[in-house]
Formats: C-alpha cells, structure tokens, sequence
C-alpha cells in the first residue's frame, strides 16, 4: 500500500511516496514563481500549485501501481489567502505568509480591538503575516475583488478541493488565520464580525488526520487511481513536519530550517504566552503546540550565498569558517521583517561589528549564528512558561549543514537530533495519510514508531558558554535598532 504525502512549499511543491511500513519509495519536487509586486509583498497563483501536482504526481507514481495508493494527504505553508468566487475561480494571486503589506490592519486589530480581546477570541494576537489582516486588506484595498469573495480557504487546502471538491481545512493550519478558537476548536463569530465576512465563506473543519472526501472521478482517472483513494485534511507545514520528526504528546521540539525557521514545542495542555511572542495553536495530533517563527532562516543564508558571494557552493563556504564562538561580526536575521517575539514588520537585516579585520568567512558565519540566536530568542519565550527543552529534532534545507546544527546546539545548549528521514512536512502528511486509512491507531503511534533517530550532536560546554555571552549582546541589538528601522520604513 501507499500513501502519498504533499509538502506545498514557497518556492516549490514536493510529493512523497511512503508504504505501509513508512519506508520513503520516491520524491520528487516541481517548482513555481514567487512574486514580489511591490517591496514587502510576496504572492503566488494557486494555480501554479496545482499545476505543478499534477505534474509531480505522474512522475511520483511513474515506476509504482498506481492502484496501490489508498491516502493523499497534506502539509502546507500557512497563513496565505486563497480567494474563489461563486464559480470557484482564483479572485487573484495568493497573499502569502511572508508577504508583509499588512501593517495598518496588524496595527488597527492590535490597537483598536486590542490584543487582550485578540488572544481572548483567537489565542493569538495579530502579525502581518496572518490571515485575517489579509482580507481586511482586501476589504480595504481591493474593494471589488471583496465583494466576489464565495470561498476563502489556505494553499495547501486548495489542492484538497481541486482533488475532491469538498471545501475543507484542519485545525492545526485555521490556528494561523486569526479566526479560529484555538482553545475550542471553532470558527470565531467576533473574528468573522471584525474582518466583515460570513462563516459559509470559510472551510468546514476537520482535525488533521480526518479524512474529508474522496478522489474525485476525473482525477482518479487522470492520476490512474482508483476512486477509493482518500484524502486527509493534512496539516500546517510545521504541524506536518512536527509528525514527521515524532513531535507529539508533551514538550516535545522541532527546529525547522526552511525558508523560515520556526521553533516547534507539542503540549498536551492548551496554553497562552502572557505576551503572545509565541503562537498559540492547535497540533496535528489532536492536540496542542506552540510555536516560534522566524520569517528569514535558510533564505539568509540562501540570500547571503547566492544574491551576494554569487555561489551556490554552499559547502566550500563553510569549509574555511573555524572561529566558533569568536565571530565580532552579528546579524540580525530580518530580511523579511519578523514575526517571532518582536512581531515587526518593519525590521530589517543588518550586520553590526564589522571592522578592517573583518572576512568574508566572518560574514558567512554571522549569518548562521545570526539566525540560530533568532531561533534563541524563541525557546527563551518557552523556557519563561517553566516549559523545559532538553533537546530538539532539527529538519529542513538548513538542517544538512553539520556546522549550523552544531551552531544551533552550542547557542542553544541543547542536544540537536537529526533524523534517519529529513522530509519534513511530505513526511509528516503522508503519516497522517496512513493513519487517516486506518494503517496506524493514531498519530502519535505512527509517528513516534516511524521517526528514527540518525546523529545526536552535543553541545561543548565551553563553546555554549562562548555562545551565551554572543547571544546576551544579540538580544540587545534589536531593541537599539527598532524604532531606527520604523524611520527608515517612513
């Protein structure tokens, strides 16, 4: 048997092949454009999404009995606004996660309505790259394309209705809407009254391991399936990926090194910070998490590498960095503005410290440490809810670097544990694709059975020490600088 697991990322789309006993058969990734129409925004066409699976999923199953694959399933980037009219037709291009346009409704729902009466609808508070801003920004902005609003769904759950034509999402990926009661597990009637829309204009909710329908007919004939193949609501990319690394029961964590660096901490009870710096949503497995997110983590250094040194050869960069713990040379990690803890739109990268001395390995370097005491600042969120970390699973791009992991775990002082299988959320949504088919009992069965540890790397006492004290004077750097970047965004 196979299950199929669909990982809808920013710059490209993967799909994973697993069987029953959670062996990886195939992936394969298709690409698409990222668009940025003005500075700060960021969109896509849905379109493009769909496009690129079916592409994908022909060359996923080229050499494998397509009758042989019982579960689709689903892990998604989050946040974005998928708009259909009455005839199911894409209004205009996706407004994604990063896209940071948002600042004037961020600050109308944190101010006027007040983040107290936010984190009392939602568990949350508002940050540019939420849902809910969006469409208020449409409402604003784009009047008409308001009016012809039948549907609003997220990116991943696009494909789910394209596949089976059933209007759904999960609780895990509504979490970052802004409109969903995180704690109770509903649509928000204060949030839908607020952003001046109607509950049949948003999805039916399902937990991410329900199953929501059935391939439809043409697309099992198209795909060479047959029409018995289900489809399970999936997850937020990070809830995905949390499964797919045995994040499940109690303070448990994941660091993802993607395009963004999240901080993933699974709880068995429902939880708030004080201060909101950390979201407050709903897991995967029926639970709880927390959640840190850093909205430029490998993209720095992808950034850094490619954009600036105009290499793509990763490796043989770092191969010439040997000065851990030494670096005089800090970057804030804030090329797309930030979400976690400082919610500020308005930031921005910034190397600090250089002198005549200063290299291009120094440079390098400070990019990674830059974005692991970004990561930093998250766990200290959780560490102040008396929320112990003793370790962490890593995965993403970034995570196949050695000396970033070993980076991470000295900054953090924490055991860093990569995994025998690094497919993030794929991985994840195609475990929540075989329990949705009854394969496992539960999600926190399979995942904790098919998540095999590969290295433990270890911090080095005198490093981590270096490493606390580099990171007591980051933590000062942007509060020096944050009203520097608000005047140098007027």
């Amino acid at each position: 048997m196979y299950y199929i697991g669909v990982d809808l990322g920013t710059s490209s789309l993967k799909l994973l092949l697993m069987n029953e006993k959670g062996k990886v058969q195939n992936i394969v990734s298709e690409k698409y454009n990222l668009y940025f129409p003005k500075e700060g925004w960021a969109e896509q066409n849905p379109q493009d999404w769909w496009s690129a699976f079916e592409t994908g999923i022909l060359k996923l199953l080229e050499n494998y009995d397509t009758k042989k694959v019982k579960g689709i399933s689903f892990g998604g980037q989050m946040h974005g606004l998928v708009m259909l009219d009455d005839k199911d037709e894409v209004i205009r291009p996706a407004i994604l996660w990063n896209d940071g346009r948002t600042q004037k409704q961020v600050t109308y729902l944190n101010e006027k309505i007040r983040k107290e009466k936010l984190s009392e609808y939602t568990a949350n508070i508002a940050f540019a790259g939420f849902t809910a801003p969006k469409i208020l920004w449409v409402k604003e902005n784009e009047p008409d394309n308001f009016r012809k609003i039948s549907k609003i769904m997220l990116p991943k759950d696009y494909i789910a209705y394209k596949l089976t034509g059933v209007f759904c999402t999960d609780y895990s990926d509504a979490s970052g809407m802004l409109l969903l009661d995180v704690k109770n597990k509903c649509w928000s009637k204060e949030m839908i009254q607020i952003c001046g829309i109607k509950e049949e204009q948003l999805p039916a909710l399902y937990e991410s391991y329900d199953v929501v329908g059935r391939i439809s007919e043409e697309n099992a004939k198209k795909f060479g399936m047959t029409e018995d193949v289900k489809i399970i609501a999936g997850a937020g990319d990070n809830a995905a990926a949390a499964i797919g690394t045995g994040m499940v029961g109690g303070a448990r964590c994941n660091i993802s090194l993607g395009t963004s660096g999240t901080v993933f901490i699974s709880n068995d009870r429902f939880e708030v910070d004080p201060n909101n710096a950390l979201h407050s949503f709903d897991h995967a497995d029926g639970k709880y998490h927390l959640m840190g997110c850093i909205l430029s983590a490998a993209s720095c250094n992808k950034w850094w590498m490619e954009n600036i040194l105009e290499t793509e050869n990763y490796a043989e960069e770092q191969k010439k960095i040997n000065r851990l713990g030494e670096n005089s040379v800090y970057f804030l990690p804030y090329l797309m503005g930030e979400r976690s803890p400082h919610n500020d739109s308005n930031a921005r990268g910034t190397f600090v410290g250089m002198t005549m001395d200063s290299k291009r390995e120094d440079m390098t370097l400070a990019i990674l440490e830059g974005v692991a005491y970004a990561i930093r600042d998250c766990v200290e969120v959780a560490r102040n809810l008396d929320i112990s970390i003793k370790s962490a699973t890593i995965c993403g791009g970034g995570a196949k670097s050695d000396l970033w992991c070993k980076i991470i775990a000295n900054v953090l002082n924490i055991e860093i544990k990569r995994l025998e299988t690094e497919e993030g959320p794929g991985y994840g949504a195609a475990i929540l694709a075989a329990v949705g088919c009854g394969e496992y009992e539960n999600v926190e069965i399979a995942a904790l059975k098919l998540s095999k540890e590969k290295i433990v790397i270890k911090p080095e006492k005198e490093l981590a020490e270096k490493y606390d004290q580099k990171y007591q004077k980051f933590r000062k750097l942007y509060p020096k600088m944050r009203n520097i970047f608000k005047e140098l965004n007027q």
